[in-house]
């Protein structure tokens, strides 16, 4: 029985003040881009083409305003997405913004009556600035990626992952994960 569903914005949290630094030209250390690559919420995406050194790589490339040079299409993807968000922050902030608000209690009623004998007591979503995958599973994880949020910019109470509606998206990759 599912007892929680979690919402990780902790990696969006530290890249908004990371696109926000770099943008407004701050001194950031090193060790904040090691801090960065080190979080939990990114290190689930890593494999062997996409890494702690790939995203260390990256940022520094960003920060130092200096040509990156990608190892492979993850690198590259991931290095001009953090380029994207810092052209227009304010399109940023209408990305981040929905997520923050996000309340995902709702969808643990029925996935409890769909998938009553799931193994898991807690779900966690995690949105996290990845690469070219718009989401993944692991264990009792959804990971989607952060970049791949679209609000609308004609309705501020709808945004979409895809074309899906995001609650929608959600709930449609949680029973996944069950199944």
């Amino acid at each position: 029985m599912i007892n929680r569903i979690k919402v990780n914005l902790e990696s969006v949290e530290a890249m908004l003040y990371f696109w926000q630094a770099v943008n407004d030209r701050e001194n950031l250390s090193e060790a904040y881009i090691y801090d960065i690559s080190a979080m939990p919420s990114l290190t689930i995406a890593y494999d062997s083409e996409f890494n702690e050194e790939s995203v260390r790589r990256a940022l520094s490339a960003i920060k130092n305003r200096e040509i990156f040079s990608r190892d492979n299409q993850k690198e590259g993807r991931f290095y001009n997405n953090n380029l994207w968000m810092m052209e227009d922050l304010s399109y940023t902030n209408l990305m981040v913004m929905p997520i923050k608000r996000l309340n995902v209690d709702s969808l643990q009623e029925g996935l409890n009556a769909k998938y009553p004998n799931t193994n898991y007591e807690e779900l966690e979503i995690i949105f996290a600035p990845l690469h070219v995958d718009e989401y993944f599973i692991k264990d009792n994880k959804l990971v989607i990626n952060f970049f791949r949020v679209k609000p609308d910019l004609m309705d501020d109470n709808m945004t979409f992952i895809g074309e899906v509606e995001i609650k929608k998206y959600i709930k449609e990759k949680l029973e996944e994960l069950l199944s």
